[in-house]
């Protein structure tokens, strides 16, 4: 069963992958965007440290300088690329990076059919799997970056299908009530979740009003139209700032062409549809939309307690809140104690999951975080009042 799923999440990084040409595997556009290749090697990098080098005896290395090429932000495993420069690695090239992933595959069936497989490397397993569909998200996204600033527009797959199984497609009431109360808050300890889902705890909150339906274009473009990128009334200083630096008019993707805007997507660049869900949008203009409504975006806890009554899926909705430990939490000693803790700055959650979020892999308690200029993920708004 271990084994079935290994080959499952693998297969699906490269399923991918299988649109592309060799040409697009080795782009690095900006420093939040990495390569596919590089994304393919580092997730056979993570099974390599973390599974087979410890514990696989006689297992042997694919290449030493794999580790430095492929490590991504752990400190305690040695050194590795920066990340500006994962672009400028033409070596490994795509066919040698295959070919570590076989290899590593080969080692890992091995080891986990000749091997006892104990709790404690059943859950290193697990957070295995879960961080290569964390991957899985980034490999799309980042491919729709590549692909989305390549000046011809060129359709990753013009038939893809979405595939996010988290959405359910059901019509809710308009706004949704939730009374004062104190609720439980993080994960139950049922199944997989990360780190920074604990410790479960209690928070008061005051009665809300919420939105069953996250924002759709034809809502967005009625803040374009009433000059919401013009007016520094709506913004915080720091996202006027950006505004203003960056020329921003839109949702990244939306071009405005003989006077139609249309947006690109991973089926190329099509019309927006006014009925389509916001996507590509900051946390500063998440928050100026909503102070043009009048109105607020949620709490992470507001959004977790609510959850159960929200359509939620197809994009990650941005919260007002600041991304932080909750009480009692502790990071993993070793390398993997790096996992979560060490970005809890400067950054706001996320909550919910998107149409590009790998199969199995969303749940109500997920925390999702990122800085607020940033939106090159499937980020969109829900309100609040």
């Amino acid at each position: 069963m271990l084994l079935n799923a290994y080959k499952n999440i693998r297969l699906l990084s490269e399923q991918i992958c299988a649109p592309l040409k060799k040409e697009d595997y080795v782009l690095q556009p900006i420093v939040d965007v990495s390569p596919p290749k590089w994304h393919l090697g580092h997730t056979t990098w993570f099974f390599e440290t973390f599974v087979l080098k410890p514990h696989f005896e006689g297992y042997s290395e694919f290449n030493a300088d794999y580790n430095f090429v492929f490590n991504s932000y752990y400190e305690s495993v040695g050194a590795r690329v920066i990340r500006t420069d994962r672009g400028n690695l033409s070596r490994p090239d795509v066919d040698d990076v295959y070919r570590y992933r076989k290899h590593v595959d080969e080692a890992m069936e091995r080891f986990l059919t000749g091997h006892e497989v104990h709790d404690d490397l059943i859950e290193l397993m697990e957070l295995g799997f879960n961080h290569e569909q964390q991957h899985q998200e980034l490999l799309l996204t980042d491919i729709k970056y590549i692909l989305g600033n390549n000046p011809l527009f060129p359709a990753y797959d013009e038939n893809y299908q979405f595939h996010n199984d988290r959405h359910s497609g059901n019509t809710f009431s308009d706004w949704i009530t939730i009374t004062e109360g104190i609720y439980e808050i993080g994960h139950n300890g049922q199944g997989f979740c990360f780190d920074n889902e604990l410790s479960k705890h209690r928070v008061f909150l005051d009665t809300y009003h919420i939105c069953a339906q996250p924002v759709t274009n034809k809502d967005y473009m009625a803040f374009i139209l009433a000059g919401g990128y013009q007016d520094f009334r709506f913004w915080h200083a720091e996202g006027w700032d950006w505004v203003k630096t960056n020329e921003v008019k839109a949702p990244m993707y939306w071009h405005q062409i003989n006077g139609a805007w249309y947006n690109y997507t991973l089926r190329g660049l099509v019309p927006v549809d006014p009925n389509g869900l916001l996507n590509h949008v900051s946390y500063y203009e998440a928050s100026a939309f909503a102070a043009w409504k009048e109105m607020r975006l949620p709490t992470e806890f507001e959004w977790e307690v609510a959850a159960d009554k929200l359509d939620w899926g197809r994009r990650w909705e941005w919260t007002e809140s600041a991304y932080l430990p909750y009480p009692g939490f502790k990071k993993a000693e070793g390398a993997l104690g790096e996992y979560n803790g060490k970005f809890m700055v400067n950054q706001m959650v996320l909550r919910g999951s998107s149409d590009v979020t790998s199969p199995g892999h969303s749940r109500k308690t997920y925390r999702n975080f990122f800085h607020p200029h940033l939106r090159w993920q499937y980020t969109g708004i829900r309100l609040a009042k």
